[in-house]
């Protein structure tokens, strides 16, 4: 195996996808049967520099190249080789967010990251003015915002991108996105899976008065499609990427996509009536619709695939986090009675125990807030446990109801899209921390949503990993091939899943319970004006 690997390595066989992520780089070779056979990882953190969230460029390359080296040197230990020549790249980053070039394509302010909440004017404005939700963490309101702010750099921009579109020009000269990414950036028409025309023109006659030598079109990258070519890497951006210059110039790059696609394409969750759940520290479901909503939703963003499917984006600031510190408590119970417990063995017999609780919880009420919640419109939170005097209060129940709390928020946005807007699932492929536990996690995530729930037995090395998938299906797809059949018949196809569909009882019962989580808001409220 290692031999063919090997060769694979030397002839140019391989595929490459670096994403960045919030507190990691992350860099993926895949050989020919798409799985990773070199990786290296750079763990870094956004700084707070007046009062922006930011990544400086010195530390962007610095990651880049950290991450690149130690994939390269990996391929040198274990396969003897240097890695010189590769079939394709592929960049992936975090989406959003505001990077802004003058003329000389120097920076004109610090990267303004997702993470900033600075842009509530510019947004209601924009939601209003396109009848079109434009979350706070989008380009095109953070671009809106500086203008309102009268910023001076504004009237020096040539050249408006993402953390990915940068490195992508950077390294080839193309300014361009994929359509994916491009979908933060600013609404994408669903038919002509480009910028949405009268959008641009509203904008523009929006910014009319202020008289900017630009338009918006003259200053966004253009947007390219999953598997068209985006260029190849020159020799300039061959020595940026690996610093010991044994990379050859010459290699094509796919469209740089965002982290929300590459965790589409990681979980070959790309087609319609298909969908991925995220659940961890935060939770978020993203649905591939058949067709546009019917209005624009506070609670729901619509991005698209990589291929330009429209996708409604449910998006929950709380999941595990007050779950794990309850667990962490009954940790401590049992060191404190001198047992030494296994955390899995822990967390395994806890989940486990839910299952057992009653279908709506025996009464029993909990908000895992420990920030805020935009789904139900608080700032801050206060986890929060309560009962009724005649509830049933037991291990079972109290486990259950802080599973079933982690996905409240998430149901809300959710039940705007099943119930009211009456779109077709198919099957949601759930992935993330509260999935380890075998079973639990999936039926609790069933019953919420009424949804088969399928979780992969073999995880990719996630949006690298799927970055790396797009990268392969530029070079190796065949006429009219669609991704949908790529990834389905070359990358997926024979790999086992377990899916658990929901029991009517467990469905039921959770419904019962949003009842309950809906009116207790108020107790939610409180905690958070009177617990200071």
């Amino acid at each position: 195996m290692s031999f063919d690997v090997r060769n694979a390595i030397q002839s140019g066989k391989t595929v490459l996808g670096i994403e960045l992520g919030s507190t990691r780089i992350k860099a993926v070779l895949i050989g020919e049967d798409h799985t990773a056979i070199a990786s290296g990882s750079h763990d870094w953190e956004n700084s707070y520099v007046n009062n922006i969230w930011t990544y400086s460029l010195e530390n962007i390359w610095k990651g880049i190249q950290d991450s690149y080296q130690k994939m390269a040197n990996d391929v040198k230990q274990q396969y003897g080789v240097a890695l010189q020549t590769i079939g394709a790249i592929g960049f992936s980053g975090m989406m959003h967010g505001y990077m802004a070039f003058d003329s000389d394509g120097e920076l004109l302010v610090p990267f303004r990251t997702w993470r900033n909440n600075i842009t509530e004017q510019a947004s209601e404005t924009l939601t209003e003015l396109f009848n079109y939700h434009i979350p706070q963490r989008w380009s095109i309101a953070h671009l809106y915002q500086a203008i309102l702010n009268q910023e001076e750099h504004i009237a020096k921009i040539s050249f408006q991108t993402t953390l990915a579109g940068y490195i992508h020009w950077k390294l080839t000269g193309q300014k361009v996105l994929g359509v994916g990414e491009a979908s933060g950036v600013f609404p994408i028409d669903i038919h002509t899976k480009n910028y949405n025309v009268s959008m641009i023109n509203q904008f523009n006659e929006l910014i009319a008065g202020r008289s900017l030598p630009w338009k918006l079109e003259d200053i966004l990258p253009n947007v390219l499609g999953a598997g068209e070519n985006a260029g190849i890497l020159t020799e300039e951006g061959a020595r940026l990427l690996d610093v010991t210059g044994e990379l050859q110039a010459g290699i094509p790059l796919c469209p740089p996509e965002g982290d929300a696609g590459t965790g589409m394409v990681a979980t070959n969750s790309v087609a319609k009536r298909t969908g991925n759940v995220s659940a961890g520290t935060s939770v978020f479901a993203m649905v591939v619709l058949e067709k546009e909503l019917s209005k624009a939703y506070g609670e729901i963003d619509l991005v698209t695939t990589p291929t330009g499917s429209l996708v409604a984006m449910a998006h929950s600031n709380n999941c595990s986090s007050d779950l794990n510190a309850w667990i962490g408590l009954f940790d401590e119970f049992g060191k404190a009675m001198g047992l030494d417990v296994d955390m899995n063995k822990l967390y395994g017999t806890l989940f486990n125990l839910a299952l057992q609780g009653d279908p709506d919880c025996g009464g029993l009420l909990a908000y895992g807030y420990l920030s805020g919640e935009h789904m139900t419109h608080f700032e801050e939170g206060r986890p929060l446990f309560v009962r009724s005097s005649d509830s049933n209060f037991n291990l079972a129940n109290f486990m259950r109801v802080h599973l079933f709390t982690a996905l409240g928020a998430l149901k809300i946005g959710m039940d705007i899209l099943l119930k009211q807007e009456a779109v077709k699932l198919d099957e949601i492929l759930g992935h993330g921390g509260l999935f380890k536990t075998k079973g639990v996690g999936q039926s609790i995530m069933a019953a919420a949503l009424n949804v088969p729930v399928s979780v992969m037995e073999t995880a990719g090395e996630g949006g690298a990993w799927g970055i790396a998938l797009l990268a392969s299906y530029m070079i190796n797809k065949t006429d009219n091939e669609t991704l949908e059949e790529y990834l389905n018949q070359k990358v997926f196809a024979g790999q086992t899943g377990v899916t658990i569909s929901p029991e009517p009882k467990d469905v039921e019962g959770f419904e019962a319970f949003m009842n309950r989580y809906k009116s207790g808001l108020a107790i939610e409220r409180a905690a958070v004006d009177f617990l200071k």
